[in-house]
């Protein structure tokens, strides 16, 4: 049987400010991801990707295609990215279960949106759409919350697992996330890691985030993967590995950047997680 992720080592986002030193010095990383639309408007950051992407595996994650708008994707940027995709010849592709445009406006942040029917539709409706025009399987991203919705039919992960059913899309567990969320909404996080579909699961994510005060008391997380992983997201991440196994992990840091030598070293204990993950699921197999 093929495997279909035989990247199985923890890679880095790459930003704009690294490009340069990945080419000059090229570092021991085992793959990049990057934002397509850092890279649309950028020509000479364009031709310094597809150099990377001659040496080093890359991922598209795109922040723009917004698959959860209702009034359907922009396939203008759909074919810029068509294009970008092309050029790099991907290992992976994904995005968010997420809108961020209306009515041709595009807004600075990826917005939930409730779990029914209705919503449903259109999301695999524009998933297939994303599907057909990039030639790719679009793995999609579990997202970080601050609030449910009262009309909302199903829980994230069935909605999610209807989705992968519906499409033949694959999944991107963002394993942060499911921890933001989690605390946020008052949920158990290994419980929802136990209900998504290990199958499809091509891709993990881990990011750090802000705990903020209350008024009232109690507290908030927010998602700003400006700051190390935290301790809660590495417990959650060896649970996610044992339950699934190895897949692509990626370590964002979008804000605050630090130097790629830090980043490249939280690669590094991702892999050592999962490797240490992997071993206790060995030994209780043996026991």
């Amino acid at each position: 049987m093929t495997d279909l992720y035989p990247q199985r080592s923890a890679g880095v986002g790459l930003r704009l400010q690294h490009l340069a030193q990945v080419l000059r010095d090229r570092p021991a990383a085992a793959w990049f991801e990057v934002h397509p639309e850092n890279f649309l408007a950028n020509p000479h950051a364009a031709e310094m990707l597809e150099a990377i992407a001659a040496l080093y595996p890359v991922s598209v994650h795109s922040v723009g295609i917004s698959a959860g708008s209702v009034g359907g994707i922009d396939r203008t940027h759909v074919a810029r990215i068509r294009s970008l995709v092309a050029r790099l010849d991907p290992i992976l592709l994904s995005g968010h279960l997420a809108w961020s445009t209306h009515d041709g406006d595009y807004l600075n942040d990826l917005l939930p949106l409730p779990y029914h029917a209705e919503s449903l539709g259109v999301i695999c409706d524009h998933i297939a759409e994303i599907q057909d025009a990039l030639g790719m399987v679009f793995h999609l991203e579990n997202p970080s919350n601050y609030l449910g919705f009262a009309d909302s039919t199903m829980t994230e992960t069935a909605f999610l697992g209807e989705i992968v059913r519906r499409t033949g899309c694959r999944l991107l567990c963002d394993v942060s996330n499911i921890h933001v969320s989690a605390h946020n909404l008052g949920y158990d996080a290994r419980r929802y890691i136990d209900e998504l579909p290990a199958d499809a699961i091509g891709e993990l994510h881990l990011g750090g985030f802000e705990v903020e005060a209350e008024a009232g008391g109690g507290s908030v997380i927010i998602d700003t993967h400006a700051r190390p992983i935290a301790p809660e997201a590495w417990d959650l991440y060896a649970y996610a590995i044992a339950r699934f196994g190895r897949r692509p992990t990626l370590i964002e840091w979008d804000s605050a950047i630090p130097s790629l030598d830090r980043l490249l070293a939280e690669a590094g204990k991702a892999d050592a997680v999962a490797a240490a993950a992997e071993r206790e699921v060995r030994h209780a197999v043996t026991v």
